[in-house]
């Protein structure tokens, strides 16, 4: 199963025997254990539902407890669901570590997104500043929005300022550097969505 839980420690750098530098964000990626096991004749679908971060009893809801402690396992403070072809291969209990995506060259990852707060054009949406010159005043304004009679209003998903980011985010194909089963670390290419510290969710690809 090629799916795990993470949280984003931050960002270094690895260096290759060649002396090539590579940028690569650090996971902190598991264990996860197997919550719950949905089959078709009980559900109607098979999937498996695992749990990350260990989470206070004070803070567990009892319907959350009474699902805990049915399977066994500590209160976990994110669960996810997983879709699986065969949830029989799968026990209750079971842990899914990082060693899983030994031999994976690419992932998916996917987070919640930095929040920007309100946001201009020229942030949010790329917008091309106005010219810096005598006389002109529109210098990050988004400029004519739409028309005047017909239709008399501006379409929805038009370009405009808001709010950005906090958003789920899904960044995809980036490559698998290195794997540390020691600490359970997974060493990903690149940037991946969120804020240090934040959640994420590795997908094989």
């Amino acid at each position: 199963m090629k799916m795990i839980i993470g949280k984003k420690i931050g960002m270094t750098q690895l260096f290759e025997d060649s002396g090539k530098v590579t940028p690569v964000s650090v996971i902190e990626a598991g264990p996860c254990p197997i919550i719950q096991v949905k089959t078709p004749e009980n559900e109607g679908y098979s999937a498996i539902q695992i749990g990350f971060v260990e989470s206070k009893k004070s803070r567990t809801t009892k319907p959350l407890a009474g699902h805990f402690g049915k399977a066994g396992i500590a209160p976990k403070r994110i669960l996810s669901e997983v879709r699986v072809d065969d949830a029989g291969a799968f026990n209750v209990g079971d842990t899914i570590d990082v060693s899983s995506f030994e031999g994976v060259e690419k992932v998916h990852v996917t987070g919640t997104s930095k929040g920007r707060g309100f946001a201009g054009v020229v942030k949010r949406h790329g917008f091309k500043i106005g010219r810096r010159t005598h006389g002109n005043s529109s210098h990050r304004e988004p400029g004519s929005v739409g028309q005047c009679a017909t239709p008399s209003r501006i379409f929805k998903g038009k370009r405009l300022p808001g709010r950005m980011g906090g958003v789920r985010s899904t960044t995809r194909n980036l490559k698998l550097v290195r794997i540390d089963t020691e600490n359970n670390l997974l060493f990903i290419k690149g940037a991946v969505p969120g804020a240090n510290n934040g959640i994420v969710f590795i997908k094989a690809v």
